[in-house]
């Protein structure tokens, strides 16, 4: 992106004038005047600057936090900074699209093994010693988490060895999907019955012996073998979840 580039704000003239600051400011990003750590003109400035009162403007800069595009401070160093943007914005739009039925558990699992597959067969290509290194302590430190029964900590390192995972395919895009994905995953873990962990374990260390030799076929095997029991489980706590919740209503 050209650093040189001025962010220029023109006068707003639409009924849903926020939208069009919105639509400016990310314009701005697009060609490069504005980039991630960059801050705002002050709100006063701003708002004469688009032509908008202040109110449409915290309207447009709220949206925009939202959005994860700017994060906005208050204090004497404060402001509205430009951020790199937020995974878990991603993630909520789907789980809003899953949790309203536009789409089902299992084109979620399809979709993730899909994308880690592709994660799978560049992470052989272009991981890192480092890489590696950070994976295999991962696995070890989620054993140690299992063996001390410390389920939170476990689903948190579970949550980070799939980012390690991304980080080790060296595509972003690829990255902010799994990331979006297994968020969501973790959420239904949280409140479903702990699968077998042991099994957990050895699959982890099955696939890292793979995924060192770079073979990205038996590695996504493991993979996907994993995830398909992962799903049945999950699909079997749903349905144990729908039916408590159906006795609870005919009872009540």
């Amino acid at each position: 992106m050209d650093k040189e580039l001025k962010p220029v704000y023109r006068p707003v003239k639409t009924p849903r004038a926020f939208e069009n600051v919105c639509d400016q400011i990310r314009a701005q990003l697009e060609s490069g005047a504005l980039q991630h750590g960059d801050k705002l003109p002050p709100e006063r400035e701003l708002a004469e600057r688009f032509g908008v009162s202040r109110n449409v403007l915290r309207e447009a800069l709220r949206s925009l936090e939202i959005a994860g595009l700017i994060s906005l401070k208050k204090g004497g160093t404060g402001g509205s900074f430009i951020t790199g943007g937020d995974p878990k914005i991603v993630s909520r739009a789907f789980k809003d699209v899953l949790v309203t039925g536009g789409m089902t558990l299992s084109e979620f699992t399809e979709a993730r093994i899909l994308i880690l597959n592709d994660i799978i067969r560049l992470a052989c290509d272009r991981a890192t010693e480092e890489d590696f290194v950070a994976l295999e302590e991962n696995i070890e430190r989620t054993d140690e988490f299992t063996q001390s029964g410390d389920a939170k900590g476990r689903l948190e390192l579970a949550e980070d060895f799939y980012r390690l995972l991304a980080a080790a395919g060296k595509n972003k895009v690829l990255g902010v999907s799994i990331d979006a994905l297994t968020e969501i995953l973790m959420q239904f873990l949280a409140s479903a019955d702990k699968p077998h962990i042991s099994l957990l374990i050895d699959s982890r260390k099955q696939f890292m012996k793979h995924l060192r030799a770079r073979d990205a076929a038996k590695a996504s095997k493991a993979m996907t073998t994993y995830l398909a029991g992962l799903h049945q489980h999950l699909l079997t706590a749903s349905a144990r979840k729908s039916t408590l919740a159906q006795k609870r209503a005919k009872s009540s």
